[in-house]
């Protein structure tokens, strides 16, 4: 079978969704191969590829190489994407690395990307397992790259470098040799350049054993994720910003399977879980303060809040916008990861306390955050309360609350949106009013 058609048997049974994609493309045998391969593929169609190279700034020679890649894109006349890191010799490859897909995953913001092809293939993955294996990596590092990991698509783990490269010269692309593909410092070079060889020396099947590793490795993480979702009372949760589960059901298994639920919910949550963050977990459990956090390091958070273990990367507590005035008759605006709406509408009979929309007398109002002793006089109570009381009766989590919005008048706070009405600027039922919708991304 021909690398074309394996492509397109492995592409259609990943069922990638249609619409703009970035195919990373380094100007190597790999990525050229990968590039070319993609444009034949009928699974590919509904897909509006981009070509995005890196340029780390890294080697005198990167911006020829630049231009080389920018001539394939025209040859293939697909839009070019540059991306220039200026790091800087001496860079090591693990900075290079987290820059480089950064730098990708803004690009796909930028153009509404769901998917970032990558040319790692079958020797990369023998490279990468036996790497993890001297660096002591636990079970689920074993199982190496995966296929598919959010926005990163791999079609090609199941092709070899020698392959790639015949059908890159065999396609008329001359790929760009990096010279870090040879420097023995690196950890990974050296693997490839002199350990790998001694040992299918020795071990002819090396290769085929640390695959099944991964393989082996792969179907029990996919178990433990499996389960993650299914076990009775976890009540798992995903949405944008991180995962959850309900704490205490996690007390009352034993606790060689929390750990292994620990390193589950990581995973889902973008973050590596090993025994030393697995421990912090576990004091914040057993303290049981809502509210409380533990640092995880490398911008991975875990989060206990009413009742709920939660787990997310880049937790940020203040989530904080400019403030936005509200003095047209309609109009729409972004306040953080809030979307704000207001319109002219006649009042409704009767105005909800915790709605997601709501009506004020026609008048100029002001959207902020929430800020630590704020007050509201909510509708149908007594007297002025704390916001925070409010917000911790809606549930609303700690790590949340420094990016709620607050809608004050002159000075005033009249609405928490789905947490508290107030019952300041309340207008006549059918008068005309001003309604204010606020939605979260």
């Amino acid at each position: 079978m021909s690398l074309a058609d394996r492509l397109e048997r492995r592409l259609d049974a990943m069922g990638l969704p249609t619409g703009p994609a970035l195919v990373a493309v380094s100007g190597g045998a790999d990525s050229l191969a990968l590039l070319d391969l993609l444009v034949g593929a009928p699974s590919a169609s509904g897909l509006f590829l981009h070509v995005a190279h890196v340029d780390h700034g890294i080697h005198p020679e990167s911006a020829r190489v630049a231009e080389s890649v920018r001539e394939v894109a025209v040859r293939y006349r697909l839009p070019y994407h540059l991306g220039r890191l200026e790091l800087g010799p001496g860079t090591g490859e693990t900075r290079a690395r987290t820059a480089r897909y950064a730098w990708l995953r803004q690009q796909a913001d930028q153009l509404g990307a769901e998917l970032i092809f990558t040319a790692h293939h079958r020797d990369d993955q023998v490279e990468t397992v036996l790497m993890r294996i001297l660096k002591g990596s636990g079970p689920a590092g074993l199982a190496g790259m995966a296929p598919r990991a959010g926005r990163i698509v791999r079609p090609l783990l199941s092709f070899g470098r020698a392959e790639l490269v015949g059908h890159a010269r065999a396609r008329g692309l001359v790929p760009w040799e990096d010279p870090a593909n040879r420097d023995l410092r690196h950890l990974r070079v050296w693997i490839r350049v002199e350990l790998l060889p001694a040992l299918r020396a020795r071990l002819p099947e090396v290769d085929r054993r640390l695959l099944s590793l991964a393989r082996q490795a792969a179907l029990e993480r996919a178990a433990w994720e499996r389960f993650l979702e299914a076990a009775p009372g976890l009540q798992f949760r995903a949405d944008p910003h991180g995962v959850s589960v309900a704490a205490p059901p996690l007390q009352g298994y034993h606790s060689e399977v929390v750990r292994a639920l620990l390193g589950a919910l990581g995973r889902r949550a973008g973050c590596l879980v090993g025994p030393s963050r697995v421990a912090r977990i576990e004091r914040l459990l057993a303290g049981g303060r809502s509210g409380a956090v533990a640092q995880l390091g490398n911008g991975c958070v875990a989060e206990l809040s009413f009742g709920r273990l939660r787990l997310c990367r880049g937790l940020d507590r203040s989530g904080g916008f400019d403030p936005l005035t509200i003095e047209s008759d309609s109009g729409t605006a972004a306040a953080g990861a809030w979307r704000i709406v207001w319109r002219g509408d006649p009042a409704p009979e009767r105005l909800e306390r915790a709605a997601p929309a709501s009506w004020f007398t026609q008048g100029r109002y002001r959207v902020r955050t929430w800020r630590p002793g704020d007050r509201i006089r909510p509708l149908g109570g007594t007297g002025r309360r704390l916001v925070v009381r409010c917000m911790q009766d809606a549930r609303i989590a700690r790590h949340e609350r420094g990016g709620w919005p607050v809608v004050e008048s002159d000075g005033v706070i009249v609405w928490v949106p789905g947490v508290c009405r107030s019952a300041e600027r309340l207008p006549a039922p059918g008068a005309d009013a001003l309604r204010i919708d606020a939605d979260r991304g």
